[in-house]
């Protein structure tokens, strides 16, 4: 098996020797921001380790270069659990992220909503998450380093960095906690009724390994929902992957200018 320190010397012989600062994964409707990285696009299928994500909407390349003036792999596509009941199918790529020298990971997703104050278009930064489906990314992990702490596992400072971010652009920027459902298939109004209960303002089907990952790995973390929905048994909208690949770019476009305030802003 491929290390991925090899595989970081595979990218940077393509991409250069300079350290990245920051990694940042893509989900739906965010595709395009990749294509403003001055740098090169290496396709996952290149690179050991990496996933080979295979969800329309999604581009599997890492582009690794300068956005904003910063040092960053910006990853085109993320694996989710559904696609191979593999909870851990981003170890590899986050592995590689930290070889590269990155010690922070923003994530984003396309989310459906739980509460009326957070529609679809918006953006919601996770302050929290509920792992609703009990699986664990680290299972299978023989170090005791597999008991990792998430208490402010979506990193404060991260955060404020954020809302920072957005109060300059003028964009509404609400906080939440995002419960992960495995999927493919949608919830059902009783489920979403049931996360509700317990909490969650949003749902989705990634980022939850992710950040369990990033902070097993030792980066500092934090992740941004664009709504595209709400959720079951909240409006009549008729909810399918097309009709989220057809929103994600409403509120795609907000975090973009978020993302970029974000970068240019100094630490």
């Amino acid at each position: 098996m491929t290390e991925p320190t090899e595989t970081a010397a595979l990218i940077r012989a393509r991409a250069g020797e300079e350290p990245v600062r920051l990694g940042l994964i893509l989900g739906s409707g965010l595709g395009h921001l990749a294509q403003a990285v001055d740098g090169p696009a290496i396709p996952y299928a290149d690179l050991p380790g990496f996933p080979r994500a295979q969800v329309s909407g999604h581009n599997p390349h890492l582009h690794v270069g300068l956005l904003e003036g910063v040092r960053v792999a910006v990853f085109g596509a993320r694996e989710h659990y559904y696609e191979n009941g593999n909870p851990a199918a981003m170890r590899g790529a986050l592995e590689t992220l930290k070889a590269l020298g990155a010690d922070r990971l923003i994530l984003t997703n396309a989310a459906g909503s739980l509460r009326p104050d957070i529609p679809p278009g918006d953006l919601m930064l996770l302050s929290d998450h509920i792992n609703y489906n009990g699986l664990n990314p680290l299972i299978g992990e023989r170090t005791d380093a597999r008991f990792v702490p998430m208490t402010d596992a979506h990193s404060p400072r991260l955060r404020a960095a954020l809302r920072a971010a957005a109060a300059a652009e003028g964009i509404a920027l609400k906080e939440g906690v995002y419960a992960w459902y495995s999927g493919p298939s949608f919830e059902t109004p009783a489920e979403i009724r049931l996360l509700r209960t317990l909490g969650a303002d949003a749902v989705g089907m990634s980022t939850v390994p992710e950040v369990i990952l990033a902070r097993f790995l030792g980066l500092e973390v934090a992740a941004v929902s664009t709504i595209t929905n709400m959720a079951a048994g909240l409006s009549e909208e008729r909810i399918s992957h097309d009709h989220t690949k057809a929103m994600a770019p409403l509120g795609a476009a907000k975090l973009e200018r978020i993302l970029r305030r974000f970068l240019s802003a100094p630490e």
